[in-house]
């Protein structure tokens, strides 16, 4: 029997229901808010798999065309891999649940989101984040929810719950936080330089309908809730914990002193080679918890040394950042690169600048749109010292490029001040935590090298917490160890006047907001030291573009004059590019972009595109070109396409018997627009330019003394000498 619940958020109803579709998934929930409908279905394999020591969790998020009344584009008109888009949705969804999990659970749990309907409002995302953790609440899977989630965007200084994508677009912060009714488990922001206060206010507020969404689950959970699967936690043999605490933690607690990641690494696997040495005639099971309590060890001792002697893993002090280096310009040939070191992470960024027919193209259940900004992020595995098979960009690496990406929108121009596409790459070289914000100061250089007037320079910083026994630390600069035996990773991006982008997950339940608070000022701090780094290399754009760059010129045409421009088949436009060898592109608007690294060649092109769209002005003088001679006068072009007549009585300042005794077709002169008729014939004057001159043209002289007769011989054309005309 189906079952609903429902709250009102921001005038419009948020309903789950729970018993009608899906019914042989563990758990299935259907989501609707306004005419947008995602279902979420959550599965538990019915054994746990042997010899792991993770939780095998997946999440897909995925998207049916259907759902907005659209038919797939390409060849097989069916949905095929996952958008980036999807892809990271389908991380939204991951991340705030996974914690959430009881440790040591190892049955393999599948989450598919599926949007069945989309209003093209309402972005599906929080409705899957919801979905999710209520179809796992009412299905018999372990886990310590529910959590509810919510989008908040600011607009006008008014915070908005659930906006729609026109509030989304009009405001300056645009949030997902997802939590319990206590706390915070993981934050999504992308914002227009706000101050921290406004982040910190804007999670109090979401944590207001966080509640009713959490008090919505437990209500659906009990009417249709089924019983959990028991479920006890693996526990340590004490027996064995002691003996091999005993054998090895005082080799653990001495990686302190490795403070080189290689050295720190190749030291513990060592320690690990020999603890399984020792341990070698045990059975597998024995051995697998030994490397677990190995793990556990480690975790121990470098928490104690960041709580009870203020130290971490590479020495550092918890509010110290890693030294820094930055190059720009190590490229040549590209438009603009830059290498950001900190530590032992090192990014090599460089900016690419291309024309609109290089723009994204996106097809989407929220509508077609064109994308002018991307940020690849490629994470190679020499980078962290291993070997494995090159594939496509994995989930992480597309995750992480998001979030630069989004880091960086706010201070890119817009397309009026600077109409180029913009491909920034970031490819990881060194990796030891922290890699997507060195992305975000490699790319803010690379912006400035390629001379791109970005508004304001852009750094980053990953940020940790440890929290044992009442006591916490906050962690600057984070490592990759400490990222992995911490409890937080929170990523701040932004520049000295507010925050950019923003992403927190907890590996733990929560963290209350006073914690948030503390943690979002050292990551300020911390931010204006990087800025400062970086700035000592960069303070701001280059004056000019790169000289391979293409130097890009636009310019609006009325929409009547794009036919002209083109030409018959494409004749007229064909011309111009051979011409001149530009790139040019003429949108449905009337903007005629024109692309060229000859900037000589570009300004040709623009003359020669402003000369056929020109409209004529009476009095205006144009040089022009005979096109055909009539009896009565003579027809001269003196814009492209674009003729007038010059009767015979305008041609000359003195009376002439014939056209053909002044004019001949092809000949070039100077008229003057005197006249143009309703109809738009226009009417021109050779006389009054004449006039205004005071001097015979070429064309007058032409008149006063006839050209000799003309013959053609093997060497051309030929003037024929006096008294020679009766000849043969």
């Amino acid at each position: 029997m189906a079952e609903c619940v429902q709250i009102e958020i921001d005038g419009r109803q948020f309903s789950l229901e729970a018993g009608r579709v899906a019914r042989q998934s563990n758990g299935a929930v259907w989501v609707r808010y306004g005419d947008t409908v995602v279902l979420v279905t959550a599965v538990a394999a019915k054994q746990p798999r042997e010899g792991i020591d993770f939780f095998p969790l997946t999440v897909d998020y995925q998207e049916r065309a259907y759902a907005a009344g659209m038919i797939p584009g390409g060849f097989f008109k069916r949905e095929g891999r996952p958008r980036d888009q999807e892809t990271i949705t389908s991380r939204l969804i991951d991340r705030p649940i996974r914690p959430l999990f009881p440790k040591g659970f190892r049955r393999d749990v599948q989450i598919i989101a599926t949007v069945l309907s989309a209003d093209q409002e309402n972005d599906p995302d929080v409705l899957a984040m919801v979905g999710a953790s209520a179809a796992l609440t009412i299905s018999p899977i372990p886990f310590l929810g529910p959590i509810g989630t919510v989008r908040i965007a600011r607009a006008r200084g008014r915070l908005i719950p659930n906006p729609t994508y026109k509030q989304v677009e009009e405001s300056d912060l645009d949030m997902v936080i997802a939590g319990t009714k206590e706390t915070v488990v993981m934050v999504e922001v992308g914002a227009k330089e706000v101050p921290e206060s406004v982040v910190l206010e804007a999670i109090a507020f979401g944590q207001e309908t966080i509640v009713e969404i959490v008090r919505m689950q437990e209500a659906l959970a009990a009417v249709v809730g089924q019983p959990k699967i028991p479920f006890t936690p693996p526990t340590v043999d004490p027996a064995l914990l002691e003996r091999v605490s005993g054998l090895f933690r005082e080799h653990i607690r001495g990686l302190a002193i490795l403070h080189d990641k290689e050295a720190q690494q190749a030291r513990r696997e060592q320690i690990a080679e020999e603890t399984l040495q020792t341990f070698s005639g045990e059975p597998p099971e024995v051995q697998l918890q030994v490397k677990q309590i190995l793990e556990k060890i480690e975790r121990e001792e470098m928490r104690r040394l960041i709580l009870e002697e203020g130290h971490r893993a590479d020495g550092r002090r918890s509010e110290e950042v890693r030294p820094i280096t930055c190059e720009v310009g190590l490229l040549p040939r590209t438009h603009g690169s830059a290498l950001f070191t900190r530590g032992q992470t090192q990014a090599l960024v460089t900016t690419t600048l291309g024309t609109s027919e290089d723009v994204q193209r996106l097809d989407s259940i929220e509508g077609e749109g064109f994308k002018r900004f991307m940020l690849h992020y490629n994470f190679p595995p020499f980078s962290v010292g291993e070997v494995r098979f090159l594939r496509g960009p994995g989930r992480r690496e597309i995750g992480h490029g998001a979030l630069a990406e989004k880091a960086l929108l706010a201070v890119l121009p817009s397309p009026e001040e600077f109409p180029y596409t913009i491909r920034i790459v970031s490819d990881i070289l060194e990796s030891n935590g922290s890699s997507s914000m060195a992305s975000v100061c490699g790319a803010t250089l690379a912006l400035m090298d390629a001379g791109v007037p970005i508004r304001s320079a852009m750094g980053g910083v990953a940020m940790g917490l440890v929290m044992e026994g009442g006591k916490s630390a906050i962690l600057t600069d984070i490592l990759g160890l400490e990222d992995h035996l911490g409890d937080m990773d929170f990523k701040v991006a932004g520049t000295r006047k507010g925050v950019t982008a923003l992403q927190m997950d907890m590996k733990v339940q929560g963290v209350t907001a006073a914690l948030m608070g503390e943690a979002l000022e050292r990551a300020r701090e911390a931010r204006m030291q990087v800025l400062d780094e970086m700035e000592k290399t960069l303070a701001q754009p280059r004056p000019s573009l790169s000289i391979y760059a293409p130097r890009l010129i636009t310019v609006k045409i009325p929409v009547d004059k794009i036919r002209e421009v083109i030409g018959p088949g494409g004749k007229v436009i064909r011309g111009i590019i051979e011409e001149t060898g530009c790139k040019i592109n003429v949108s449905d608007d009337g903007t005629v972009e024109i692309a060229s690294t000859d900037e000589a060649a570009a300004e040709k092109a623009l003359a020669i595109v402003n000369q056929i769209v020109e409209v004529p002005e009476v009095g205006k003088i144009y040089t022009g070109k005979v096109k055909r001679i009539m009896d009565f006068g003579a027809f001269v072009e003196i814009l492209p396409g674009t003729d007038g007549l010059l009767h015979i009585s305008q041609i000359a300042e003195h009376r002439i018997n014939k056209v053909q005794d002044v004019l001949s077709e092809g000949d070039e002169l100077s008229v003057k627009v005197i006249e143009i008729d309703p109809s738009g014939k226009i009417r021109l004057s050779r006389k009054e330019v004449l006039q205004a001159q005071g001097e015979p043209s070429a064309v007058d002289q032409k008149e006063e003394r006839p050209s000799p007769p003309m013959e053609w011989g093997s060497s051309g054309q030929r003037e024929m000498p006096p008294g020679s005309e009766g000849r043969r």
